[in-house]
């Protein structure tokens, strides 16, 4: 795996895949910059030696040029962050980029516009990633998030740099931990697997079964597989032509000795609401015109004593709808338990859009070994699919 530390960047040009895809206000403020602080260490390294910076990213969906999904918003955070002035170029190929690419001195840093105001981008245009390639020496992919895409400026630029390509400390970073969960993990393994739907996560379920002692289901698709076992779950989700699938899932878990733990009590409430009524019963249990919304104490019993014994701890989505007070302990609990066994030398992962906010949320982050900075890269890597991102580097 081709790195940063391959290469001398001294008088070189890197050009640099970035994911500044980063939420703005209706001033055009950025709100989070965590995308654009995790590239930090891979810009800094490459100035340190003496080279010069070309960062392409994507902003939003935009249909065509939109003033609004213009990454020169982005340049104030960026220039603070980075520590120098971001120099940027309203087009990412053509005349303009081309001129400011070649006027790059040594230390400098140059933001070009928005990939996705050319069309070519997502189409993986073979010519608009030669333009891109054009600007720069050696190509460095820092875009774990966009890994999963075969666009021109994540997958296709790299054949114009046969030996002069790497990843950047965060893709190296990414690649590493997923690498330790599957690969090479510290038995016994733990997956925790949370969110609405058994659908969403069925391909990582049947790949990692192989790779874990336990897992641990929670959110809504528990109660398809509690429903599935004949429990009564009342008014809570439920996907019933996904059924048959969880008692196999269940089936092959136990041919392959992999204990799976569902909740055995829930916390339940007569309307999905933060002030809604709500008492603890037995998950098969559950009242009509009541739903789960999160696990119960009982259950969260059992978790912790998972937890606490695991070397390696998964966490992909929530395990209940956190997003409302009435329905976050459980949720945070699992989170407090991750952070213990981690700091007891267990390594865990956090991953998924709503588990990476949910550790925000509850300032658990730096109590994690690594949290993810792609969902959909990082659910893909799971499933075990190649990504086209990374195939391009090592290819």
């Amino acid at each position: 795996m081709k790195t940063l530390k391959d290469f001398n960047f001294k008088d070189k040009k890197a050009i640099v895949r970035v994911d500044f895809n980063v939420p703005l206000d209706e001033n055009f403020k950025v709100t989070d910059a965590t995308r654009i602080e995790a590239a930090k260490p891979t810009i800094d390294a490459i100035l340190a030696q003496g080279g010069s910076v070309i960062l392409m990213s994507h902003l939003g969906r935009p249909k065509g040029v939109e003033e609004k999904y213009s990454m020169k918003h982005i340049l104030a955070t960026a220039s603070k962050i980075l520590g120098v002035n971001v120099e940027f170029v309203s087009d990412c190929v053509g005349e303009q980029a081309t001129r400011a690419a070649a006027n790059l001195k040594p230390g400098s840093v140059l933001l070009l516009e928005n990939l996705r105001f050319h069309s070519e981008e997502e189409a993986g245009d073979v010519a608009f990633a030669k333009a891109l390639a054009s600007l720069g020496d050696i190509y460095v992919n820092d875009a774990f998030g966009t890994a999963h895409r075969a666009h021109a400026s994540t997958t296709i630029i790299a054949q114009f740099f046969p030996s002069e390509k790497c990843f950047g400390n965060l893709m190296a970073k990414e690649i590493e931990s997923l690498n330790k969960v599957l690969k090479n993990s510290e038995k016994p393994v733990t997956a925790v697997l949370g969110g609405s739907k058994v659908s969403s996560k069925i391909t990582v379920i049947e790949n990692i079964l192989d790779k874990v002692d336990h897992m641990i289901i929670g959110g809504g698709m528990t109660f398809t597989f509690v429903k599935a076992l004949g429990g009564k779950i009342g008014d809570s989700i439920c996907e019933d032509d996904k059924m048959e699938l969880a008692l196999e899932i269940l089936k092959l878990a136990k041919e392959k000795g992999v204990q799976i733990h569902i909740p055995v009590d829930v916390i339940a409430a007569d309307d999905f609401s933060n002030t809604a009524n709500t008492k603890v019963v037995d998950v098969n249990q559950i009242p009509d015109g009541w739903q789960g919304l999160d696990a119960g104490p009982k259950s969260l019993a059992i978790f912790e004593k998972v937890i606490m014994e695991s070397k390696t701890i998964l966490w992909n989505g929530p395990l209940g709808v956190f997003e409302m007070e009435s329905f976050a302990k459980g949720t945070i609990a699992l989170g407090n338990y991750i952070a213990a066994a981690t700091e007891k030398g267990a390594f865990s992962l956090v991953g998924g859009g709503d588990s990476v906010a949910a550790v925000k949320q509850f300032g658990l982050e730096d109590k994690m070994s690594y949290v993810s900075t792609g969902g959909g890269a990082m659910l893909e890597m799971l499933e075990g699919k190649t990504l086209p991102g990374i195939a391009a580097i090592l290819d």
